[in-house]
């Protein structure tokens, strides 16, 4: 809600705060949204390692945008060693949970090897 100001006025730390109790709380996908808000330096510093961190927790808590995340920072290299193994992984395990884009990008990869 806070985050694009659905029913309310749009307040990026009021989502920040909310994603991290979220997280906090065993919610995987409040994981994957603020690793979204740190990814992208919206309502906090930009931190890639950070963002890193809560895409793991997020895909270790069956959370799809967590893994396929996690592929896109070790595609490119971004908070992590660029590894096209560990993406190659991370997006076979968002293929895995249903994500369309998850699959997408295994295949793309995967056709590059």
């Amino acid at each position: 809600m806070y985050a694009d100001g659905t029913g309310v006025t749009q307040d990026f730390a009021q989502a920040v705060a909310f994603f991290r109790k979220a997280c906090d709380g065993g919610y995987a996908r409040g994981c994957y949204n603020l690793g979204v808000m740190y990814a992208k330096g919206t309502g906090v510093k930009q931190d890639f390692f950070q963002a890193v961190e809560l895409y793991r927790k997020a895909c270790d808590g069956g959370d799809a945008g967590g893994c396929f995340g996690l592929g896109v920072m070790y595609a490119h290299g971004t908070g992590v060693r660029q590894s096209n193994t560990d993406a190659l992984n991370y997006y076979g395990k968002a293929c895995d949970m249903k994500s369309e884009l998850g699959c997408q990008n295994y295949a793309r990869l995967k056709n590059k090897r």
